[in-house]
């Protein structure tokens, strides 16, 4: 996986990390295991301050995209698309409060196509 930053992008540099790494997670480019380089090194690399690799990592880690082993380093984690559990639990608490309020199916494949802007 190959890492880059564009100076010139309205993205902090450390978003444009974050998005390439859960990228690469989604596409199936990097598997779980995978090491990542060392956040000095990255920061090396890509001519940034090391925090601010540090900051992309960190909150990498609380999406449950990596997970760090102490001085063994950053990896990405086995807990597969972090996107898609995060989704998928969204979806079944929007069903459980839909069946609590007693809309039927309908209605609420109704709202659901409303908000994502599909139309009937």
């Amino acid at each position: 996986m190959k890492l880059t930053v564009d100076e010139h992008s309205p993205t902090p540099p450390f978003e444009q990390l974050r998005l390439q790494v859960l990228e690469a997670v989604r596409t199936g480019a990097v598997a779980p295991g995978d090491k990542l380089p060392t956040v000095r090194r990255l920061a090396d690399e890509l001519g940034l301050a090391p925090n601010t690799v540090a900051r992309a990592y960190r909150e990498l880690e609380q999406g449950e995209v990596i997970e760090t082993r102490g001085r063994l380093g950053s990896f990405i984690a086995a807990t597969g698309d972090p996107t898609r559990r995060q989704a998928q639990r969204a979806a079944a608490e929007f069903a459980e409060r839909m069946r609590a309020l007693g809309l039927a199916t309908d209605d609420a494949l109704a709202l659901v196509s409303a908000a994502l802007g599909i139309r009937p």
